[in-house]
């Protein structure tokens, strides 16, 4: 993929971003419907943060500040960097610049589980972790059906992949329609087509460790594979005689892909775009190398999010949007423009 102008320096980006990002959280913290202000919600982070005190009348605004903004916040930015990397990962995985995180058929799968807690009252007996947990294992289930189906006495195959994934994607699909239709209407189903559609609503400090943990390892093992994924993207061939065994790198980021992908559609629901479009945008940014994309990638990503969730929440306050609408108004047009700007390619594409 041809970057529009030459690569940007990565570190003053990666800086820049990061402080963004911290201003976008400390942004989606201190607004919303309930009117803090930002004296108020400095002082309350400061007390979660530290342990610190706070007075008997202030307790209703520290819990909204603490306990439901400033996790989702968090949320939205380990959700957004998680999509974002697996989104670099799993085009390198097929070689294909239009796959996203979701073309295996795993938010599919996980959308399956999930539904089976929000219409029929599935794993009651796990609280609040039902919904997760359910997500979670039909998505790793899911996983493991794609791999049995699309492996070969050869390994696994970019096109083979692309095309199991698609046709579980449908099948799953067909299954969570079904269980919308026979289950009884009303708030069940409502928030099965809220889920669906992607929401942070549900976001508390206990959804945030496992997603978090799940990036953070996919991170690091993409970060350190970023050598093997340029090599992968120049083909199979080129690959082998660079010392990369093609086949046990694609084993490797199909499983990075779903247990990422498993552990963020548990909290989130089904996000899409934010996996296809960022690091098309960073490639336009910082070029094609794994290292420079896989350093700011993440970053773009989470900062995307995080304001796309807040938009949700205030744009029609106090009626909530689901954030995977908001994503798709945004990444539509902005894929579109991508496809006819001049200089620019889709994996080798015009």
């Amino acid at each position: 993929m041809r970057p529009l102008a030459p690569p940007a320096r990565t570190t003053p980006l990666v800086a820049a971003l990061v402080v963004v990002l911290i201003g976008s959280v400390l942004c989606g913290v201190g607004l919303g419907a309930a009117g803090v202000g930002w004296p108020q919600v400095l002082r309350y982070l400061g007390a979660g943060l530290t342990g610190g005190t706070i007075r008997a009348d202030e307790v209703s605004a520290y819990t909204i500040v603490w306990e439901l903004r400033f996790p989702r916040a968090v949320l939205a930015a380990v959700v957004g960097a998680g999509l974002s990397a697996i989104g670099v990962a799993v085009q390198a995985l097929v070689r294909n610049a239009l796959a996203d995180p979701f073309v295996l058929g795993i938010s599919s799968g996980a959308a399956v589980g999930a539904n089976a807690v929000l219409l029929f009252g599935a794993l009651a007996a796990l609280g609040v972790w039902a919904l997760s947990v359910s997500a979670f294992v039909s998505a790793l289930a899911a996983m493991a059906l794609v791999y049995a189906a699309a492996r070969t006495a050869h390994g696994l195959t970019p096109l083979r992949l692309v095309l199991t994934g698609t046709a579980m994607y449908y099948g799953f699909s067909a299954i969570t329609t079904l269980m919308v239709f026979t289950a009884d209407r009303g708030e069940a189903a409502r928030s099965a087509m809220m889920w669906l559609l992607g929401s942070l609503s549900g976001a508390g400090w206990a959804s945030v460790p496992i997603a978090a943990v799940a990036v953070a390892a996919a991170l690091a093992h993409l970060s350190l594979s970023a050598g093997r994924l340029n090599a992968l993207a120049m083909g199979d061939e080129t690959a082998a005689a660079l010392g990369v065994d093609a086949g046990r790198l694609r084993r490797e980021l199909f499983v990075a892909a779903a247990a990422v992908t498993g552990a963020v559609v548990a909290v989130s629901g089904a996000i899409g775009f934010v996996g296809l479009m960022v690091p098309h945008v960073t490639r336009m940014l910082v070029g094609a190398d794994h290292r420079r994309v896989l350093a700011v990638a993440p970053l773009l990503g989470a900062v995307l999010l995080v304001w796309v969730d807040l938009l949700s929440r205030v744009l029609l306050a106090p009626v909530e949007l689901p954030v995977g609408v908001i994503t798709a108004v945004i990444g539509v047009p902005c894929f579109v423009l991508l496809m006819r700007r001049r200089g620019y390619s889709f994996g080798g594409g015009a």
